[in-house]
């Protein structure tokens, strides 16, 4: 275990904090936490790069610890109505269709590598932008208003065009799959 490692998981744990923060009122503790998490997400990719401390453990659970809390402010934020129902349907059905393209193709043995796509990471950084947005809202009542609102149908726009680029790179890259898997069958039956 390396130290960026451990940083990851302390990001893990502080969902909990955050989620209680923001149900029990203390909307600026969870900005806090919220902060606080993106803070230690720079530092343990700093160290991680600076120091040589990269591992394949860190490879998973970095991206890993970012979702959980994201998607969790998402759900959290539109049981609270801060945030459009709609929107965090678009959201969280996003992370379900990739995790299930992933499991699906590493159930049936051509696993697909998955690497951020440059709207995926334009979409992930959007949303934290309206999370920070929505909770330096809640507590300090800057009433953003019509700034929200585009951040909400910008952030439902790239969460669309983020899916449609996955589900378009997982359908062909499993085409292939069926393509190579099929010649290899016809091959075995040519020889018997």
């Amino acid at each position: 275990m390396t130290i960026p490692n451990y940083i990851t998981i302390f990001r893990f744990i502080l969902v909990p904090f955050i989620v209680m923060a923001l149900l029990s009122g203390s909307v600026g503790a969870a900005l806090a936490g919220f902060v606080v998490a993106g803070v230690s997400d720079g530092v343990d990719g700093y160290i991680a790069r600076r120091y040589d401390q990269r591992s394949e453990l860190g490879a998973y659970l970095d991206p890993m610890a970012d979702k959980l809390l994201l998607v969790t402010l998402f759900v959290v934020l539109g049981f609270l109505n801060e945030l459009p129902v709609w929107l965090v349907v678009i959201v969280v059905s996003r992370d379900i269709l990739i995790i299930s393209a992933v499991l699906l193709s590493t159930v049936m043995a051509n696993p697909v590598e998955m690497r951020p796509l440059f709207v995926s990471k334009a979409n992930t950084a959007l949303q934290i932008v309206l999370v920070a947005f929505t909770l330096a809202d809640m507590t300090f009542q800057f009433s953003f208003g019509a700034g929200r609102t585009i951040l909400v149908w910008m952030v439902a726009l790239l969460t669309a065009a983020s899916s449609t680029a996955y589900l378009v790179a997982w359908t062909q890259h499993m085409a292939g799959y069926e393509q190579n898997r099929k010649q290899d069958e016809d091959d075995t039956t040519g020889r018997t």
